[in-house]
């Protein structure tokens, strides 16, 4: 079974990283860094960035190369340790498998729980784990689209159907 490809165009975007900067702005808490989580985050992050005004780390969790996205996030435990506050993005909270090894691999290294948020474009309600900040939520649990974001929307179409496909229980 094809999976259904929902391009969300530029435009959708910037709405929705508005949405999250405001969502941000109107709380008490206030992130001395933005980290994108790479890859799908690191876009989010840099417009973020932009528009906040914050400052922007990066930790290339997706490549597979896990000792070096490990001494980042072992860094980023320690900026916490200091008293600094840290806002991860990434482009969706689909299953929270990403959420959830972030939030766990930086309390290992020592990073303190409340000085650590996580900010997305897309939020399934149905997630494993919790984001904080979001534009719109969806629930997993019924729509079972996948999401194409604008920088993806460069790959060919078999590899965005192959990408899909490695997590079948999103899709059917």
């Amino acid at each position: 079974m094809e999976p259904e490809l929902f391009y969300i165009d530029h435009d959708r975007f910037l709405a929705d990283l508005e949405t999250v900067a405001r969502r941000i702005e109107a709380d008490d808490w206030r992130p001395d860094f933005l980290v994108g989580i790479g890859r799908g985050g690191l876009v989010p992050a840099a417009y973020l960035s932009h528009r906040t005004g914050i400052a922007m780390l990066s930790v290339d969790h997706s490549s597979g190369e896990a000792a070096f996205a490990d001494e980042l996030l072992a860094k980023l435990a320690v900026k916490m340790r200091q008293g600094l506050n840290i806002l991860i993005v990434d482009d969706i909270n689909d299953s929270g498998t990403t959420i959830a090894f972030l939030r766990d691999a930086i309390a290992t290294y020592g990073g303190i729980a409340d000085r650590l948020r996580i900010a997305v474009l897309l939020n399934n309600v149905s997630s494993r784990a919790k984001a904080d900040y979001w534009s719109e939520e969806i629930d997993r649990a019924r729509d079972k689209r996948w999401f194409v974001f604008p920088w993806e929307a460069v790959a060919p179409k078999e590899a965005l159907v192959s990408a899909a496909n490695e997590v079948p229980e999103r899709l059917g």
